[in-house]
């Protein structure tokens, strides 16, 4: 694709897709994801949410030239950050960082992140977002199980 042909403010990542910037207070013309994709991540997250009593958040977008350091930033502000978990993803610097909150230490190791992180690789590598965000929440949220 010729980049000289994209509206301002859209690039071609280096895998291939279009991306572009959303201004503030401007509606989406074409959503990032599909219908079907959105569902999928909307009912893995609520069933993931609802087992564990664990709340989980995903981020996807610019993290910075640090990209640990943009996921500790980004953190706090989501939804009941103490007792959740963020998987953030940088998808331009091919970067995925994973936090928990303090309220859920006890039950959300590292182990459990970074087995729910090996889960998502395979589909990460191969461009496929979404399934890779779906595998890493399932795989997180039955290590983690019910509370007790």
């Amino acid at each position: 694709m010729d980049e000289s042909t994209l509206p301002h403010g859209y690039a071609v990542t280096t895998s291939g897709r279009v991306s572009g910037v959303h201004e503030a207070g401007d509606v989406f013309k074409e959503a990032p994801f599909n219908d079907s994709e959105r569902l999928l991540m909307d009912n893995t997250l609520t069933e993931a949410t609802r087992t564990t009593k664990v709340r989980f958040n995903i981020y996807i977008g610019d993290l910075g030239a640090d990209t640990a350091a943009g996921a500790d930033a980004v953190f706090p502000a989501t939804p009941e950050a103490a007792r959740s978990v963020l998987i953030a993803v940088s998808p331009n610097d091919k970067a995925v960082e994973v936090r928990s909150g303090r309220d859920v230490a006890d039950r959300v190791s590292d182990q459990v992140l970074q087995l729910g992180l090996t889960a998502a690789l395979s589909s990460l590598r191969q461009g496929k977002l979404v399934d890779g965000l779906v595998s890493a929440v399932r795989v997180m949220a039955a290590s983690i199980g019910r509370p007790s």
